[in-house]
């Protein structure tokens, strides 16, 4: 049966994507969920949509915020987009949304069902009952505003919905897998993200089945009028005065409210493995291999993370914002998104994808070494701080396109004798992304 697989702290932003940033999430997210596919099919692609640490990470790396509640309605509205016009080729129909578009999800589910063969209404059914229970049957004080549900071919799901506390200007996002699903009221849920709020009452947990059957017991034997009555003396300080007991703590992913991205919310390991390895695998394979005009060594960084992202194991996510120095920020954290290093990412990934299809795969076998020596590295691979690649990337932001949702970036101001020289030469190596 599915379980809860953790928590985490999501802060509410406002704001919204820009066209320029949307349209390459768009590109992104679709090529690498492609690229799962292929290379580990579609369950386990609804698997790890599935999982609120790898989620979490997908939406950084594509250059979102890389902590708050802005990624999930982003990456779901990228999906949508990315994966509609390749869902006879993989498989995968993403339904749903934020506001008016969650609540055309049971249509959106019977129109694919009777395009594709499986029974859309059955689907329909469990839309409305997994956005039931988690905006009644758990009552933590978040409202519902975004429902995704996506589907494959086989029938198999995930949904990611989402809601907010305005109040404590916090969301809160659930997740929910088919695979292992054997009742949508008993402990349903792949995962709940979200900060503790306290006692949440929780009628989904599989320890309340004694508490739900006397609910209906209750309901038959009072009526609803002495009920209520029943409910108000309850509620009473003084017949309330007694607090259950705390329940277990899960797994649990903190995601500060500071927007700024800081050397503690990275792994520092993991973050010089990926950097020794670009700087190690990159002149050998995406030189000789791939021969994409204009692959330099910052291109095969953000390559880097996104080929953890494809192939990374769960226990590799729990650091979201490592992911962000992929393609920055839209709002300049940890720098602005470079666009130029973006682009061509997507260029390699669509290369590897398009010839892995036709058979050829040398190239998401690149990707793949690419991540496997990130991994052997980071025992003992030295290199730039954290501190010190942020620095090096913002002053550079200009020459690799960088932009936000302030504009372009500048050059920066001259420093004098405190400039870049003094840095690593495995950042400084190269200008060329």
């Amino acid at each position: 049966m599915a379980q809860r697989a953790g928590s985490a702290d999501l802060p509410l932003h406002g704001g919204h994507v820009p066209h320029w940033l949307a349209d390459r999430m768009t590109r992104l997210g679709a090529v690498i969920c492609e690229a799962v596919i292929l290379e580990y099919g579609r369950a386990e692609l609804l698997a790890r949509l599935a999982h609120p640490f790898w989620f979490q990470s997908f939406g950084a790396v594509m250059g979102m915020d890389w902590h708050s509640s802005g990624i999930t309605t982003s990456v779901i509205g990228a999906l949508k987009r990315g994966l509609a016009p390749l869902s006879g080729d993989l498989g995968i129909h993403v339904c749903g949304g934020r506001g008016r578009h969650s609540r055309e999800t049971p249509g959106e589910l019977i129109a694919i069902g009777e395009r594709i063969g499986f029974d859309g209404a059955a689907l329909a059914k469990a839309s409305r009952l997994v956005a039931k229970v988690d905006s009644a049957a758990v009552q933590d004080g978040f409202d519902l505003y975004l429902h995704g549900f996506i589907v494959a071919d086989d029938g198999r799901w995930v949904v990611v919905q989402q809601g907010m506390n305005g109040d404590r200007r916090q969301a809160r996002r659930y997740h929910w897998l088919s695979e292992g699903l054997e009742s949508f009221v008993d402990a349903p849920h792949a995962a709940i993200e979200g900060v503790g709020q306290g006692v949440i009452v929780n009628l989904t947990d599989h320890r309340a089945a004694d508490a739900r059957r006397r609910q209906l017991d209750l309901l038959a034997d009072l009526g609803p009028d002495r009920l209520a009555a029943e409910a108000a003396r309850l509620a009473t300080p003084e017949a309330s005065a007694e607090k259950p007991p705390v329940q277990p703590m899960l797994p649990h992913l903190a995601m500060p409210n500071h927007h700024d991205v800081r050397a503690e919310d990275v792994v520092s390991r993991r973050l010089r493995g990926t950097l020794a390895a670009a700087a190690d695998r990159g002149p050998k394979d995406f030189t000789e291999l791939l021969l994409v005009p204009g692959v330099g060594a910052r291109t095969v960084e953000a390559l880097a993370m996104v080929a953890e992202v494809v192939h990374g194991a769960p226990c590799r996510f729990s650091d979201p914002a490592r992911f962000s120095l992929a393609h920055g920020g839209k709002d300049r954290h940890p720098y602005p998104v470079p666009l130029k290093v973006y682009d061509r990412t997507i260029t390699v990934m669509k290369s590897a994808v398009r010839n892995a299809r036709l058979g050829h795969t040398e190239e998401m076998a690149v990707l793949k070494r690419l991540d496997d020596q990130a991994r052997r590295l980071e025992q003992y691979a030295d290199g730039p701080t954290f501190d010190e690649y942020v620095a090096v990337e913002r002053d550079r932001s200009h020459q690799y396109g960088g932009r936000s949702v302030f504009g372009w970036e500048g050059a920066p101001h001259p420093r004098g004798e405190e400039g870049n020289s003094s840095q690593p030469d495995i950042i400084a190596a190269a200008v060329e992304p």
